[in-house]
C-alpha cells in the first residue's frame, strides 16, 4: 500500500476522496517536528507539502522510495527540483488552483492602501471624528497598474484591475510582445521595461518566482525610482523584495504604502519582523494571499488527485 505523507495543512475532504486504498500519514504538525517528519518520509512514496517544508538535503535524500511529491501552491523553490529529476520524482505544483484568491488580494490590498479611510475605525471607536484626517484617500480608477511578471495569477489580476477603470502594464522578458496575452479580449496590457514600469506606475505587484535572477530585484534603487504615493505589492516570493529598503522608504514617505504577505525567512520573526515596527501604511500577511477557504479546497483536490494518479500508474 503506498504511503503519502502530508506535513502541513489540508483539505480533509479531498485527501479521503482521493486517497482511499493509500497510507496516509496527515499531521499539520510535522512540519514543525524535523526528525519526526524525517522517519515519516523514510517509507514515502509520496509527500504534499505546502511552502514551509523544504523538501531538499537530508529530508530529500532519507526518503528512499519517494516518487512524487504535490505542491499545495505553485511555488516551487522550497523543492530541489534538479535533484528530483535526478532520481525520476515527480513533482506537481497546484497550478492555477490560487490564481483568483491572489488576485483578489492583490487588488483588495491595493484598495485598501489607496483609499487609507479604513483604518479610522480605532479612532471611531474612541468617539472621535476623524473626517479630515482621512478625506484624503485616493481612488483606484484611472490609476495605473504595474505587473511585474506577467503570468496567469498576473493576468487574474489585470482583468480585475481593468474592470476598477486601471490602466495595465506589464514587465516579463519571456512573453513575446506579440503574444495573445498582451491583447486580452477586456483590453490591452501594455508592455514595458522594468525601470519604465516602476517610474509611471501607482500601483507595483510583484508576480516571479524567487530565482537567482529575481532575488533583490527590488531593492532601495528600485524603490527609489518609484513614485513618492505608489503602493508596492509582494504576494509572489520572499527575497524577491528587499524588505528593509521598503520599511526604510515608508518611514521617510518615500513610498505610499505596502503590503507584504511573502518574507525572505518565513515565519517573520525577531529582527526582521521588529523592523516594520511604526510603518506607515503597511500591510503584513502570513503568507496567506492564495489561501482562502475556497481555493485550499481547489488547490487539495488538484494536488490530490495528481498525485493519487501518479502512484496509481506505478
Amino acid at each position: 500500500m503506498p504511503k503519502i505523507v502530508i506535513p502541513e495543512f489540508m483539505d480533509e475532504a479531498a485527501i479521503r476522496s482521493a486517497f482511499v486504498g493509500f497510507d496516509v500519514v496527515y499531521d499539520p504538525a510535522l512540519v514543525d517536528q524535523p526528525d519526526r517528519l524525517a522517519a515519516e518520509a523514510s517509507d514515502a512514496d509520496a509527500l504534499i507539502v505546502r511552502n514551509r517544508t523544504q523538501v531538499r538535503g537530508a529530508l530529500l535524500e532519507g526518503a528512499a522510495r519517494l516518487r512524487c511529491v504535490g505542491r499545495l501552491g505553485v511555488g516551487l523553490d522550497n523543492i530541489d527540483l534538479a535533484a528530483c529529476k535526478t532520481r525520476g520524482i515527480a513533482v506537481y505544483p497546484a497550478t492555477g488552483a490560487n490564481d483568483v484568491s491572489v488576485a483578489e488580494y492583490v487588488i483588495g490590498t491595493a484598495m485598501l492602501l489607496l483609499r487609507g479611510a479604513y483604518r479610522a475605525s480605532d479612532e471611531m471607536a474612541a468617539g472621535t471624528w476623524p473626517r479630515d484626517a482621512f478625506s484624503g484617500g485616493r481612488e483606484i480608477s484611472g490609476k495605473r497598474l504595474g505587473l511585474i511578471g506577467y503570468g496567469s495569477i498576473a493576468r487574474e489580476t489585470a482583468r480585475r484591475a481593468a474592470a476598477l477603470g486601471m490602466s495595465v502594464a506589464a514587465h516579463d522578458p519571456y512573453l513575446a510582445e506579440d503574444d495573445a496575452h498582451w491583447r486580452p479580449s477586456w483590453g490591452r496590457v501594455e508592455p514595458k521595461p522594468l525601470d519604465d514600469l516602476l517610474r509611471v506606475s501607482d500601483v507595483v505587484s510583484l508576480h516571479v518566482p524567487l530565482t537567482e535572477g529575481t532575488r533583490g530585484m527590488i531593492g532601495a534603487e528600485e524603490i527609489a525610482a518609484m513614485q513618492d504615493d505608489a503602493i508596492l505589492i509582494n504576494a509572489a516570493r520572499g527575497g524577491v523584495v528587499d524588505e528593509a529598503a521598503v520599511a526604510d522608504a515608508l518611514r521617510a514617505g518615500r513610498l505610499g504604502g505596502a503590503a507584504l504577505d511573502v518574507f525572505d525567512a518565513e515565519p517573520l520573526k525577531g529582527a526582521a519582523a521588529e523592523r516594520f515596527a511604526g510603518c506607515p501604511n503597511l500591510v503584513l500577511t502570513p503568507h496567506i494571499a492564495g489561501v482562502t477557504a475556497e481555493s485550499n479546497v481547489r488547490v487539495s483536490r488538484v494536488t490530490a488527485e495528481a498525485v493519487a494518479q501518479h502512484l496509481r500508474d506505478l
